[in-house]
Order: C-alpha cells, then sequence, then structure tokens
C-alpha cells in the first residue's frame, strides 16, 4: 500500500515517519510512504503556489493549477487510488472509514496551508473531504499524518500481534480498554498505594475478560 502526501514542508512528514512501527514497516515493504513538495509543479521562476483569494479577504488560497499537476503526475496509470483533501469542511473521520480506505493500493492525500484551497480541488481533483475535528490547524500536515498512522495499522504485519488488533477492531469502530503493566504496587509518596486490580494478576482468564469488559469501551462511529 502506498501513500503519497502533497505538501509545502515534507520534511517535517518525512522525519515522523523515519523512526518507530511505521519506519519498521517501510523497511519490510509492508507499506511505502513518499512526501511531495507541492512546489515542484508550480512553473514560474519564484515556484508560485498561491494566490490572494477572489472576492477580497485575509490570507493567501493555494492554486488548483500545481495540485492538479501533482496529482496527475503522482496517480499516474495506477488503479484503486483514493484522492483525499485535508479539510475542516470534510466528514469527520473515524475507524470505519480508515478500514474503508485500507482497501485501496494507493492513497494521495492533499494537505492545505495558508488561508485556504482553491474550491475546484474539492470540486473536481478530491474523492474525499475528510476532517479529524471540528477546529482548524495551520495546514493538513497533521490530519494526514492520523490518516496514515491509522489505515498503516489495519495491513497485515504493521502492528505487531494481528490477533490482539482483530479482537480489538470491529465493525462499527474500535474497543478500547484500560490496561496495567509492572510494578503490581506503586507508591508515589508516604501512605499512598496505586494498585493493580487483583481480577488482572490472579490469572483467572474469565475474571479478566468479565474485567476488560466492565472497563473497556466501544468507540463508535457517529
Amino acid at each position: 500500500m502506498k501513500f503519497d502526501i502533497i505538501t509545502l514542508f515534507p520534511e517535517a512528514i518525512d522525519k515522523y515517519f523515519s523512526q518507530g512501527l511505521i519506519a519498521r514497516a517501510q523497511k519490510k515493504g509492508l507499506i511505502e510512504i513518499q512526501t511531495h513538495n507541492l512546489r515542484q509543479w508550480a512553473y514560474d521562476k519564484h515556484q508560485t503556489v498561491d494566490d490572494k483569494p477572489y472576492g477580497g479577504g485575509g490570507g493567501m488560497v493555494l492554486k488548483v493549477e500545481p495540485i492538479f499537476r501533482a496529482v496527475k503526475e503522482i496517480k499516474g496509470r495506477r488503479k484503486k487510488t483514493k484522492i483525499i483533501l485535508l479539510t475542516p469542511r470534510g466528514r469527520s473521520f473515524n475507524q470505519s472509514i480508515a478500514k474503508e480506505y485500507s482497501s485501496f493500493k494507493q492513497i494521495i492525500l492533499i494537505s492545505g496551508r495558508y488561508e485556504g484551497i482553491d474550491e475546484r480541488v474539492a470540486k473536481y481533483i478530491a474523492d474525499d473531504e475528510i476532517s479529524i475535528g471540528p477546529y482548524v490547524l495551520m495546514s493538513g500536515d497533521l490530519p494526514a499524518m492520523v490518516l496514515i498512522e491509522s489505515i498503516a495499522r489495519l495491513k497485515s504485519g504493521v502492528a505487531g500481534d494481528e490477533e490482539w488488533l482483530n479482537e480489538r477492531i470491529e465493525n462499527s469502530g474500535f474497543w478500547e480498554q484500560a490496561c496495567y503493566t509492572r510494578p503490581e504496587v506503586f507508591k508515589p509518596s508516604l501512605g499512598k498505594k496505586w494498585v493493580v486490580p487483583e481480577e488482572l494478576i490472579k490469572g483467572d482468564h474469565r475474571a479478566i475478560k468479565n474485567w476488560k469488559l466492565k472497563h473497556g469501551k466501544l468507540i463508535e462511529r457517529e
């Protein structure tokens, strides 16, 4: 599976994905992540990718032409590709969408910056518009990384224990539960003890399962 991110600051994304499980998955050839600087598709000598908005207003708007050229070249003749525009106006990202996207061979993520992106990108280029929450960020770079992590961990071999992962992922969402590790007793200060619940220590599998059900939560799609 290949992820392509169109951005103005590829170095920050490259650095983030150069470590941890995602880096390991790339080395194994399970996934491929490639960043693309939008400016390489700007044809003027200043590599201009933005301009003032029609109708007035503050800020600059990313132009449609370089984005169109970038997407056309990156996609090429590939089939089963999804082109995603990251925008606060998009539908809210969730586990169900992550599962849907995990079936594609290539995902192209368009990361905006400045005041916004020419609306023709949403109308004619992107297949989907996605938001990671009802708030405004300085760019789509963080949302792009969120999508990649969430989708990539569903691919076989990326997140390690697939049996554990399959237990947590359900059609309507995913199961999130409380968890503990060593030490069994932690003393943060004199007279205080923070202890691990007995049900998790005694080795009674039925008791453990019941405890996890009681202290877990199904995070469902909206």
